[in-house]
């Protein structure tokens, strides 16, 4: 089931798509964690390095396809479709917001 997508991920997406670091950064708690394929990053300085070899540093763009309700509260599934000089084709996002900052994010 489609629903809103909230503001925190809405920021990831769009500051990623206009290859805005500093808004993108922004849109993270200060003790947030990424996990990419099993490659955990931890806070600002990790997300800011994969951001760097995975995410804006490859020029990708999102294009989300649905935002889904996750099994917890605050827990989002968003299914991308990505393209840049890195990964390309569909992924699975699973976002844990709190208020309008991103606390984690695994991406499968």
């Amino acid at each position: 089931m489609t629903v809103e997508t909230p503001r925190a991920i809405r920021t990831f997406i769009d500051t990623t798509n206009e290859e805005d670091t500093e808004g993108f950064l922004a849109a993270f708690a200060d003790d947030a964690t990424l996990d990419d394929w099993g490659r955990v990053f931890h806070g600002t300085s990790g997300v800011a390095s994969w951001n760097q070899t995975d995410n804006i540093g490859k020029h990708s763009r999102f294009d989300v396809v649905e935002v889904a309700e996750g099994a917890k509260p605050g827990e989002f599934v968003v299914t991308v479709d990505v393209t840049g000089e890195g990964y390309n084709g569909l992924g699975t996002m699973t976002f844990t917001v709190e208020g309008d900052l991103v606390k984690s994010l695994v991406i499968t």
